[in-house]
């Protein structure tokens, strides 16, 4: 393994970790705890230049790094995801393979996709009125007779 790999790999332990233990109630209480003390602190330093720094400074460092775990953790999960469905379409017998890349089209491309699918979608929506109104159940249709 090559040592960049080593470093990828111990990056996405420490993400992990980090991301669920900001997740947990505990961290935000922490957090919550941090701020009243530092408000408390505020008459202590007469509310001065240093005392905002400090609460400025160590929201805007963590606030920085989080945004790099963050990242991490929607790429894995996406990517993991996207493997589930692709799963699940290669199993499907009648599935369109096709979509099996979806993600890598560009913007235009997928919205020509979803397009289709929304016609799709609205003659199945209109095959299924045709069927119920042909149900001959004897239910009042709407119509007046």
């Amino acid at each position: 393994m090559s040592h960049l790999g080593r470093n990828s790999g111990m990056f996405t332990r420490v993400a992990k970790s980090v991301s669920s233990a900001a997740g947990h109630p505990a961290t935000f209480i922490a957090a919550v705890a941090i701020v009243v003390i530092w408000a408390a602190l505020g008459p202590v330093f007469k509310f001065g230049d240093t005392w905002q720094l400090v609460i400025n400074t160590g929201t805007t460092i963590i606030t920085f790094l989080m945004v790099f775990l963050i990242q991490n953790s929607q790429n894995r999960d996406t990517e993991s995801m996207q493997i589930k469905l692709d799963e699940l379409i290669c199993v499907i017998k009648d599935a369109n393979n096709a979509l099996l890349d979806l993600e890598e089209l560009d913007q235009k491309e997928i919205e020509r996709i979803r397009q289709r699918f929304i016609a799709k979608a609205r003659r199945s929506q209109g095959a299924r009125d045709r069927d119920a109104d042909d149900d001959g159940d004897g239910a009042n249709d709407g119509r007046d007779t």
